[in-house]
């Protein structure tokens, strides 16, 4: 069985997942989630849920711990996709993944109306999907845009 694992900061990156997550319905794969809020664990209810220490680019310390959480879970899940909305969690998670031979989307948050997110820049070179939720954003070389999620 096929191993895809969502992963995504609180928030609204967290409810775009959500929302990603069922739009795929139950499918023939086995589902993790990875975030940084403990409390989501109690929404996820077809899957296995990790917590991961929420962090940002003014905090490098917990930056630091942050991606080699992920690194430790990436190696203990080895997803066969990694899906993500956004954020530091998904930045490091597709790394770690792509790093290791899985499939990597990403999906820009909708609030980045104007431009990609720094997370979304920088990810690029990792994944082997990258999307944006606005059209104008879109381009060529990407990120591509097939609509939004909301």
């Amino acid at each position: 069985m096929k191993k895809v694992l969502f992963v995504s900061s609180s928030g609204g990156h967290w409810i775009q997942l959500r929302r990603l997550e069922t739009a795929l319905g139950e499918g023939g794969y086995k589902k993790f989630f990875i975030s940084t809020d403990e409390n989501h664990k109690s929404v996820v209810n077809n899957g296995t849920y990790y917590h991961i220490p929420d962090a940002s680019r003014w905090n490098k310390g917990m930056l630091l711990l942050q991606a080699f959480r992920m690194l430790y879970l990436i190696l203990r899940i080895r997803p066969d996709v990694v899906i993500s909305t956004g954020a530091a969690p998904g930045f490091f998670a597709l790394l770690w993944a792509k790093l290791s031979g899985s499939k990597t989307i990403w999906i820009d948050s909708i609030a980045n109306v104007d431009e990609m997110s720094l997370s979304g820049k920088k990810v690029r070179k990792y994944a082997d999907l990258w999307l944006t939720q606005w059209k104008h954003l879109e381009s060529v070389n990407g990120p591509k845009c097939f609509g939004k999620i909301i």
